[in-house]
């Protein structure tokens, strides 16, 4: 029976309460003990031919009779007022349906979809033009004349949190008015115990999105009635926030998205070309599209906050953590929203007095939003950095250090309901031949060979760990409905945004059902005649939406034996269902398909829901990676040449998707160590990094040999499916390992990222000069 209950859970560092309806869940754990025919094993993704052979449709491919097209004049400037614009010449243009500026939007506009009296970033929208092609659309929109008047752009941390410095958005420069601070015993005294101590400042980068797929939106209201196919990593909390905002009944939206190519946190909404699409089809009966193109991604859809991080950290001399102070700032545009940067600090190591203290600042940049384990990279990165150069200092090993400060519990009490952080940093050093690895590089000694001009490769060990916190949650609702001619569907208006989710909720379905993976058919990324289904955030749409999808299979299941029961004349709990073949006592076997054709028309509904989590324990997924790199003597160029990843996130479904997602991951954090950087003018804020040519992304170049082991030890209590999510833990503990690297092979730390060239050699200058001084 439904019934309603208030749950509590984490979503990317930040912890929520809900009141939701679920069903009870009597289904016992697919857990440690529990062996499974098709779960586990490797399977080719179930919409792969679609998507490799142009079948499958993404937003950008939707053509509906009568579309129009929209673009949006965007501002050149980080920073200035809007004295005048003169729409006249666009208007005049054949083939031009609607020019709009702020002025010009109906009164249930959302605020701020267009900029009215200035501008407060490069790329903010300022008008829009729907036309019948985009070729006229793009030349409308250079015909719209706007006089700006540019205004002294605040472009950094000191700037904005100047006493004198005026607010980027309402409120002030600094989110929340205050600095998140968090604080555990007392830090003066932990120092005072310390003997050894190693502090420094940490920088990480502004990074960008650019999944595949560009955001887009389709929008035709019909009447009352709206249908939007959008690009979005939660089709059914688009369709709420839709609802929301126009006043609509949710029976009258429909969200699709059945095909996507990444969003990686930027893809959620609705946001404002959503509304501006919507408002136009609405105005002009007709459906509208508005697709981003590459520019626009880098200028306007979100990013990974840069962060800047003054971190200390004090051990006892037989190497005894007692010690840490992390002060983080991260610059998060004009009203972005950052991560849980020092999340890592707060809670991955058993450290008796700890003080965070965060500051999320506003400036005249493209806001920041959600991005592939929002903080945790950039605070790993520090964290991970200084416990090897405590390790270093301390003449111990990197992951001796590290296995006896792992926590064994939250900062609250709550105990990890398994920690095996341990024994992936043994089966990876194992595996990867650390105990190889000498001690690390003479600074001095290549320096001097530097300055001869000497010619070679070096090569270093690293290797860094990382925690995600999270075991999904609900409201995750689920149907799985067998007709007479065999057909089997799992519906829910979830998404499936490239990661795989398709392929593994069907796996479950079927494994639950008894019937072959080729029997399922998933019908997601519809709200149409769907019950609601999770958004694709947080690693937590696997571990949400199977214990659904479960749940629903097996009451179909508990249905069609019982018709069997009464078709075979013996108890429901004698008959076996295997492969999708009926086997009773003493009977032939029968097709599950021959059986419903012969008992006539029949409709089975199975519906599922996620329970909530238990409050006792706390999730968490865990990683060990580990880099080794090749540094050219002579130019400081770094090359990752071999990787090895080793992750525990409970029960693996898929090994095959799984892995995919690891290697992205991977990917990410090279990107973070060594390439990627939106750049900014010092002087007007404009973005220098608007294209792939001057944002440079990993390519197949820069791909590494990796080697993936995953732990498949499920968790016994979290969830009925036993599995937690694998997006996020994978890109956490990159960067820092390969950081960690380079050091082992060259002697220097490098503390700011991306890694350049000339910043090894720098270090060796460094070096150099200490010695004649």
């Amino acid at each position: 029976m439904p019934r309603i209950v208030r749950t509590q859970y984490e979503y990317e560092g930040q912890i929520r309460e809900q009141i939701t309806v679920v069903e009870d869940d009597p289904l016992p754990v697919w857990g440690s003990g529990v062996k499974l025919d098709l779960v586990g094993k490797e399977r080719a993704r179930i919409d792969g031919v679609d998507r490799l052979t142009g079948r499958a449709t993404y937003t950008v491919d939707v053509h509906v009779p009568g579309l129009l097209h929209g673009k949006i004049l965007r501002s050149p400037w980080a920073h200035a007022a809007i004295e005048a614009i003169d729409t006249s010449e666009a208007k005049e243009m054949a083939g031009v349906h609607l020019v709009w500026t702020a002025a010009d939007l109906p009164p249930d506009a959302p605020p701020g979809i267009l900029a009215s009296e200035k501008v407060i970033f490069p790329g903010e929208e300022v008008a829009l033009v729907v036309a019948e092609t985009e070729e006229i659309a793009w030349e409308a929109l250079r015909r719209i004349r706007v006089r700006y008047r540019p205004l002294p752009p605040i472009l950094t941390v000191e700037e904005a949190l100047a006493e004198d410095a005026p607010p980027v958005v309402p409120g002030g420069n600094l989110e929340k008015g205050q600095p998140v601070v968090r604080k555990a015993g007392d830090p003066e005294e932990g120092f005072r115990q310390a003997e050894v101590v190693v502090e420094g400042t940490y920088e990480t980068p502004f990074e960008l999105h650019n999944a595949m797929e560009p955001h887009g939106v389709v929008a035709h209201f019909e009447g009352q009635r709206l249908t939007v196919w959008e690009s979005t990593q939660s089709v059914s909390g688009l369709r709420q926030g839709l609802a929301r905002t126009y006043g609509l009944p949710l029976e009258n939206i429909r969200v699709i998205c059945q095909y996507m190519g990444g969003g990686f946190g930027a893809k959620f909404g609705p946001y404002r070309y959503t509304h501006l699409a919507v408002l136009a089809s609405r105005a002009l009966g007709h459906p509208v599209r508005i697709v981003l193109d590459r520019k626009e991604e880098n200028l306007a859809t979100g990013n990974r906050p840069k962060t800047i991080q003054h971190l200390r950290l004090g051990a006892t001399s037989p190497g005894d953590l007692v010690a840490l102070t992390v002060k983080a700032y991260e610059l998060q545009g004009a009203g972005g929203h950052g991560g849980n940067v020092t999340g890592p600090a707060w809670e991955q190591y058993d450290i008796p007095h700890v003080l965070t203290e965060e500051y999320g600042v506003f400036f005249h940049g493209g806001p920041s939003c959600s991005f592939r384990a929002p903080g945790f990279p950039e605070g790993s990165f520090a964290l991970e950095s200084a416990m090897d150069d405590l390790a270093h200092r301390l003449k111990m090993d990197p992951i001796e250090l590290r296995i006896r400060h792992f926590s064994k519990k939250r900062r609250d009490g709550t105990p990890w309901a398994r920690n095996s952080l341990a024994e992936l940093c043994r089966v990876g050093a194992e595996k990867f031949g650390w105990s190889k690895r000498g001690p690390a590089a003479d600074p001095r000694e290549l320096a001097q060979r530097w300055q001869r001009g000497e010619t070679g490769k070096l090569r270093g060990m690293g290797m860094a760990t990382g925690i995600w916190v999270s075991a999904g949650w609900p409201p995750a609702y689920a149907w799985v409905r067998v007709q007479h001619d065999g057909s089997i569907s799992v519906t829910s208006a979830t998404q499936d945004i490239g990661t795989g989710t398709k392929t593994a909720l069907a796996m479950v379905a079927a494994e639950e059902l008894g019937v072959p993976l080729e029997w399922i058919q998933m019908r997601i990324g519809d709200t149409e005649m769907a019950p609601f289904g999770t958004g694709s955030g947080g690693s937590g749409t696997l571990s949400s939406m199977a214990p659904a999808v479960r749940l629903a299979a097996h009451e179909a299941r508990q249905q069609l034996l019982s018709l069997a029961a009464d078709f075979f004349s013996v108890p429901a709990d004698a008959i076996a269902l295997k492969d999708g073949i009926l086997q009773a006592p003493r009977k032939d076997p029968l097709s599950v398909r021959d059986f419903l054709r012969q008992i006539g028309p029949v409709d089975i509904v199975g519906r599922g829901s996620r329970a909530p989590n238990p409050t006792d324990v706390a999730a968490l997924s865990v990683a060990a990676h580990f880099a080794e790199v090749e540094v050219d003597l002579s130019t400081g160029f770094i090359r990752v040449v071999r990787y090895l990843a080793v992750h525990d996130s409970g029960r693996v479904i898929n090994p095959l998707t799984m892995r995919s997602q690891i290697h992205g991951g991977i990917l990410f954090g090279l990107g973070m160590a060594l390439m990627e950087n939106r750049r900014h003018d010092p002087t007007t804020g404009r973005v220098l990094t608007t294209n792939l040519e001057h944002y440079l992304l990993p390519t197949v170049a820069d791909v590494p040999d990796i080697e993936v082991v995953l732990m498949d030890w499920p968790h016994d209590r979290l969830n009925s499916s036993g599995a937690l999510g694998i997006g996020e833990p994978p890109v956490i503990p990159a960067a820092p390992a390969i950081a960690n690297a380079v050091f082992h092979a060259t002697g220097v730390r490098l503390m700011k990222a991306p890694f350049r060239p000339g910043d090894i050699l720098a270090g060796w200058q460094h070096v150099l000069e200490e010695v004649k001084v």
